[in-house]
């Protein structure tokens, strides 16, 4: 057997569980702290708690808010700017991957320092990070617990993978409470993200034991609870996504993903489309292109999902491909890239770049710039 390692970072989990933010911190050695969050957090009123929170308990806080979907590198300097400028000894991030993802750049450059496009690729992290706790407040995108940053440099429009054990938090709370004021689309674009997660790592060349159970058990619990958690904000069924993202996210985070996710970051940097979005889309493409590599574990994923089947492998690792795409088109969620795309002028270029994503090394097969511009063409 190959050797392995899994890191997670700990992790208070339940509903109210925002409440020992203050603690968490304090134990950590908080005294100032630099919170990352962003506008649509303001207006659901999580920042304002958060902030009553670390008030009570007599902390100095800087609060950073320049943070958009698919963050910007520019934007990560900014925050590290204020890091410094306040004397920060803790990170907090609050919110989905673009806060999160925004801390863990602001991290890096105050410990590392140079440009954030320096640590682009894997295990290029060379001086620990300061402290950092996050509180996502999405169920789908895994980077409070992983391993992962993605950071969008401006002038080449690409996105970013910057991976490394450094970017795993110390503390991540995952209060499921914090999902109930999420619309429908982003209830479902972060589920669907965490699926692809789980689907891409429970593939993936370094996928092990610690990490194919996790994966198993992210698809289970989100296709039996997306459907009732998008369209009632069933609190049990907003619990297990909370659940399955946790443990999606510890799959990828230590198994890696795929070309599914290369894609999407390539897309992303180029159109600044959702991510969540555009995974749907390629999902049922890109499983039916690695089915060759990985046909008894695409059977075992179609059996997590519909049940015992009596037909041939074959036909199951098949018939999974259709299932998901059946499920997304029942939930209403765009299934053509033209969709949501404005032109696909850019698709060979797009290509190209996604091959030298990282995400795209442990894909089960091996793939060129010409199989995903395929994948792309039958998507659209």
């Amino acid at each position: 057997m190959q050797i392995t390692k899994f890191a997670i970072p700990e992790i208070i989990f339940g509903n109210g569980s925002i409440k020992y933010l203050a603690s968490c911190a304090q134990r950590l050695g908080a005294k100032r702290v630099l919170l990352v969050s962003d506008k649509g957090l303001e207006d659901s009123g999580w920042v304002k708690q958060v902030l009553k929170i670390l008030e009570n308990s007599k902390m100095d806080c800087a609060y950073f808010n320049d943070v958009t979907s698919n963050p910007r590198d520019t934007q990560i300097h900014e925050g590290a700017k204020l890091y410094i400028e306040h004397k920060a000894d803790v990170i907090i991030g609050l919110g989905g991957g673009s806060p999160i993802d925004t801390a863990k750049g602001i991290a890096t450059i105050v410990s590392n320092g140079g440009q954030i496009s320096d640590y682009e690729g894997a295990n290029r992290i060379s001086h620990p990070l300061p402290p950092m706790i996050f509180i996502p407040t999405t169920a789908g995108g895994g980077s409070d617990v992983s391993q992962y940053a993605i950071i969008t440099d401006t002038k080449r429009q690409v996105k970013m993978s910057i991976i490394s054990r450094s970017l795993v938090p110390n503390i991540s709370i995952i209060d499921p409470d914090l999902l109930i004021t999420k619309s429908r689309k982003l209830i479902l674009s972060s589920a669907v993200d965490a699926l692809t997660h789980a689907i891409e790592s429970y593939v993936s060349r370094l996928a092990s034991p610690f990490t194919e159970s996790q994966a198993l058990n992210a698809i289970k619990l989100i296709t039996e609870n997306l459907k009732p958690a998008a369209d009632t904000k069933d609190p049990e069924a907003l619990t297990n996504l909370s659940i399955a993202s946790t443990a999606a996210g510890m799959s990828f985070s230590n198994a890696g993903l795929g070309i599914g996710h290369a894609v999407a970051h390539s897309l992303g940097g180029r159109y600044d489309v959702m991510h969540g979005m555009t995974l749907p889309i390629l999902l049922p493409a890109v499983m039916r292109f690695n089915i060759p590599s990985c046909k008894t574990k695409m059977a075992i994923i179609a059996r997590t999902i519909n049940g015992a089947h009596i037909c041939s492998t074959e036909i199951q690792a098949e018939q999974v491909c259709n299932t998901l795409q059946h499920m997304f088109e029942d939930l209403g969620i765009p299934m053509r890239l033209r969709d949501i795309l404005p032109d696909n002028n850019h698709l060979e270029e797009i290509c190209h770049l996604a091959v030298q994503d990282a995400c795209a090394v442990p894909n089960p097969r091996e793939a060129d710039w010409r199989d995903l511009l395929n994948i792309c063409n039958e998507a659209w």
